[in-house]
This record gives structure tokens, sequence and C-alpha cells, in this order.
């Protein structure tokens, strides 16, 4: 085995790959359960392509069929319901766990010095997969399919001076047709899921680059033995591979639990409507994207003007490219930031769980007020930061991790 190994290392780096990222990359040894996230998202990953590319041998990528062929994957392939049922609920299961993953990095700082592209990379990768969730939502070719798309493709379309060509480009067609079936098709299944993997590596290896963070934000490689190795860090093979299984087994527990008895989740995984062949002539009674696009769906619904809401939309999602540069604290982990940031953060989370409720149901003058409410709020947190974290008391931050 050592002379096969030693065979495979003069031609291709394994070990060296294995010993840089897996048994000799050495991680904080006070990680917490939130750290779970980053490994959970790769899993998730591989589980989309992997039933992803089982799909795409029964389906038919054309508006003719398309409705027929995701209903022959659920009647007649053999097993086709569980892996359109594992596909559709790791949709939303890959969304709650980058949301909690991103969550993790805004309470312990992980955007920040010298983090910042680790950051812009997984921001990269959130956009990349929004895109690649939206033109997957079109091909089940459902009611809401359609009609989802419908409404924002046309958003595009109040962009000044190129809005309508923008438009008609990203159909293909002057209305949604099987020629926008069609591309959306491609760039679900060829295109995206190779940018998305593309992102995942420079993440993983900016992130190797710098090292990890860890809830008290202190720089482990700070502190060393005579041997090099961080004295508060601890190999991330077996130590960190061993506890992730801990997640994984947690994980696939809930997630198999939803996709056995419940994997509409009451219409927010599977909208009802989906279950109706797309047809141009019948719109739904309520027209809303899915759960996880509806925090942006209700920033858009919270301007009156078309235009503005586009742009106020867009910039809900550009502010986080910038983030690293807002936060001006000297401290990295909210566990030594002020009272101030600990209140924003808070109310960031609340504004944006509202503001996804909101962007489910239909809207109402008390409803639009709300979402205006809390549209200010989700950018407050954001503008606001530069002065409130260099203004507010911090905690002093220990030389040492604290476990």
């Amino acid at each position: 085995m050592s002379k096969f190994m030693g065979w495979i290392d003069a031609r291709f780096p394994a070990t060296k790959m294995w010993e840089d990222h897996l048994s000799k990359y050495y991680a904080p040894k006070n990680f917490n359960f939130l750290y779970f996230f980053g490994s959970l998202a790769l899993l998730v990953l591989v589980n989309q392509i992997v039933t992803g590319v089982w799909l795409t041998m029964s389906f038919t990528p054309s508006a003719e069929e398309a409705f027929a062929s995701v209903e022959y994957i659920m009647r007649d392939v053999e097993y086709g319901w569980i892996l359109r049922y594992l596909h559709s609920t790791g949709a939303s299961a890959f969304f709650i766990v980058v949301y909690l993953h991103m969550f993790r990095g805004l309470l312990y700082g992980s955007y920040q010095k010298p983090r910042e592209l680790v950051w812009l990379f997984g921001m990269l990768i959130y956009l990349a997969l929004m895109a690649e969730a939206f033109m997957g939502y079109l091909l089940p070719w459902g009611q809401m399919s359609y009609w989802g798309a419908q409404v924002i493709i046309s958003l595009f379309g109040a962009i000044p001076v190129i809005g309508d060509d923008l438009t008609q480009w990203i159909r293909g067609d002057y209305l949604i047709s099987g020629i926008t079936l069609n591309r959306f098709f491609a760039l679900h299944v060829v295109a995206l899921p190779i940018v998305i993997l593309g992102l995942v590596v420079l993440h993983i290896l900016a992130l190797h680059e710098v090292g990890s963070n860890n809830p008290d934000g202190v720089d482990i490689k700070k502190k060393k033995d005579e041997n090099g190795i961080p004295l508060d860090g601890i190999p991330f093979h077996p130590y960190y591979t061993v506890k992730d299984i801990v997640g994984v087994v947690v994980f696939l527990f809930v997630f198999c639990a939803v996709v056995f008895f419940f994997p509409e989740m009451g219409g927010y995984f599977l909208e009802k409507p989906n279950f109706e062949q797309a047809n141009a002539f019948k719109t739904p009674e309520h027209i809303a994207p899915v759960w996880y696009f509806t925090p942006f769906y209700a920033i858009l619904r919270a301007v009156p003007d078309k235009l503005m809401g586009v742009i106020a939309m867009g910039a809900a999602i550009a502010v986080l490219f910038v983030l690293p540069w807002l936060d001006r604290s000297p401290v990295r982990s909210m566990r030594y930031k002020g009272w101030i940031s600990k209140v924003f953060l808070l109310v960031f989370c609340v504004a944006f769980v509202i503001l996804g409720v909101l962007g489910v149901l239909a809207p109402t003058p008390g409803r639009t007020l709300l979402s205006q409410v809390c549209t200010v709020l989700y950018f407050a947190y954001f503008l606001l930061m530069p002065f409130y974290t260099r203004l507010e008391k911090t905690k002093p931050v220990p030389e040492r991790v604290t476990g």
C-alpha cells in the first residue's frame, strides 16, 4: 500500500492534500454545534447532485412533457418518488443549513480580517445557490413554477433602457415557454452546479489558508508549541470528522422524517398549485416564491415603486458582500462585543424571519406597513454598523480560547 501511495504521490499530491486539509489541518478545539452546518451544507450539496443526476434520466425538459415526466417519476419510475422528495426537501434543507451557517458567521465575526475572502466566496455560493434554486423551480412546470417565474423574470423589466430586452433575453421568448424551460434546465443541471462546486473549493481553500475562526474569535496561530503546532488546535481528522458524524446523524433523522412523513411541509416545500400543470390562462389566487426567497420578496413588495423595490431587493443581498468592511469592532465574537451589537443582531434576525413570513402571505395594508418597518430594520443593521461597532464598549478578549 505504501508503494502504491508513493507511486500516486510522485504524480499527484494526494497525501499532501490529505494532510493540508484534514490530518494536519489544525482547527480550534472549542468548536460548538453551530460549526456542524458547514459540513452539513457539503452533505446536502452531494445529495442534490446525486439525486439530480438520477432525476434528469427520466425528466423531459419541454413544456408539453415536463409536468407529465415528473408524474412519471413519482408514479412509475422505481424509487422515483423518494428521489424526487430527497431532491425537493434537499433544496429547502440546503437553505436552512446555509442560513444557519451564515448566522454563525455573523455571531462570531467570521467575516472579519483575515477572512474577508472566505466570506466573499461564501456569499458568491449563496448567490449561485439562489440562481440554481430559481432555475430548478421552473422545471416541474406546475402553476406556481410558471407564475412564480413569470413574476420574478418580469422584475428585470423595471430596469431603465435595457429592462424589456433583458427580460426577453432571459426568457428566450416573448413569454415564458418551452424555450425558457429548456435553457433553465441546461443552467440548472450543468452550468450552475459547476460554478457552485468551483466556489465551494475556493471557499474551503481560502478558509484553510487563514485558518478557522472560533466562538472566541481568537487566532490560534499566535500561540504555538516548539513544533509549530497551535496550542489550542487539534487535527481536523479524526477529531472533527468524527464529531461531524454526530451532526450528520441528527440531521439525517430530521431530514428523513420530513422526506417520508411530510415532504410537502404544509405547502411550504412543495406548493399545492404546483400539483396542477402550468396554465398561462389561469392565474393562481396568490403568487409567492418558495419560502427561502420570501424575505427578499417581502422587501420588494414593501416599496411601492417597482424599480425602487427591485433596487431594494438587490441591495438587501449586495450589502452582505461589503459586511467585512462595515464592522469596525476591535473584537470578532459576539461574546466580547457590546450590548448594542447584540441587540442589533437580534433585531436583524427577528426582522428577517418576519419578512420571510410576510413574503408568503397575501399583502394587506397592515402587512405592507410591517414589511416596511422590518425592511428599515434589516438595512439599519448593516448601514449603522460602522458607527455602533466603533463606539460601543467591548470586553477584553482572552489570549487563548476559553472552551
